[in-house]
């Protein structure tokens, strides 16, 4: 059998890399719609209503837009946009983050690609929140570093662009505002009174980021060892062949340094934890076009059309 796949937003950066993703998989048959077709509602809605499953690669409102234009229930639907993510009525698509989330996105119509900064977040502190070691009160600090692609088309022209050589070379911090996007489902997925004190960049380098999440030791209910940390992560997350539990730093830097490029191009999300008398740190690694937004929505789709869940994807 052949699953009919339509990518709604197929010319968008997390469109066109699902296409890329998907291409050459026998089981599957993607539909196509050119840039003219795509701004003939009748013409999509046919699309978006022949598929099997339909990602929605689209800014929040059009994506909306799309969801109510199909009218076959038994499309299933993968919205990678933040218009859904704390909607009770869709699932979260994390599948590693409890141990009934795979069963729930397998039986769901309705899943929603987290954001990229929320996934090494979110992965970071749950095991840690369900262990009794982070409080659901407590206030967490959290920064980011992304590549450019998590802009999208706009942000890759501007960093790509020879007129801007020279431009962009340092770190640029974003959303001073204090109020990004992912915050609502970082709190809401979480269970947490507050959300965190939040703060991304954009590096200069296409893919990849590191999301680091930072505790003080006398702020956690439990004293708690970097060891016995890297034990809960372990156990939390044993078995998930798409997380990596670290347990020695000193071979994973790079002469004391992390690389926020090394998970790129595969599924994979690494964390390490670092410590010192005082304070805590717990880094997440992971390609944001990958576990961070395009992989996370093709493992999302194999876990829907119940097949192998790596298929696609690299570790």
């Amino acid at each position: 059998m052949k699953y009919k796949i339509f990518v709604d937003g197929q010319f968008g950066t997390t469109g066109l890399k699902i296409n890329e993703m998907l291409k050459n998989r026998s089981e599957l048959e993607l539909l196509t719609i050119s840039e003219e077709e795509k701004k003939d509602i009748e013409i999509k809605k046919k699309f978006l209503n022949e598929a099997d499953l339909v990602f929605l690669c689209l800014p929040d409102a059009a994506s909306k837009e799309s969801v109510a234009l199909i009218t076959n229930e038994n499309v299933k639907i993968i919205d990678a946009s933040t218009a859904h993510r704390t909607n009770p009525e869709w699932t979260y698509g994390i599948a590693e983050i409890t141990p009934t989330q795979r069963e729930k996105i397998k039986n769901s119509k309705r899943v929603c690609v987290p954001g990229c900064h929320a996934s090494g977040f979110i992965m970071a502190m749950k095991p840690l929140i369900e262990n009794g070691i982070v409080l659901k009160s407590q206030k967490i600090v959290c920064h980011s570093i992304t590549g450019y692609s998590g802009g999208g088309r706009a942000l890759i022209d501007a960093y790509e662009d020879p007129a801007n050589k020279g431009k962009f070379d340092s770190q640029r911090p974003y959303a001073l505002g204090l109020s990004h996007k992912h915050l609502p489902e970082m709190k809401h997925v979480l269970g947490l009174e507050s959300a965190p004190f939040f703060t991304p960049s954009v590096g200069n380098f296409s893919q990849g980021m590191l999301v680091m999440s930072y505790l003080i030791k006398d702020e956690l209910s439990k004293k708690v060892s970097k060891d016995e940390v890297i034990s809960i992560y372990k156990e939390y997350y044993k078995g998930e062949q798409f997380v990596k539990i670290i347990e020695n730093d000193i071979e994973y830097l790079d002469d004391g340094f992390l690389n926020a490029m090394n998970c790129n191009n595969t599924n994979t999300i690494e964390i390490s934890v670092y410590d010192s008398e005082d304070y805590m740190l717990v880094i997440s690694r992971l390609d944001n076009l990958g576990k961070g937004a395009s992989g996370a929505a093709v493992q999302n789709m194999n876990i829907m059309l119940g097949l192998d869940e790596k298929l696609g994807l690299n570790i």
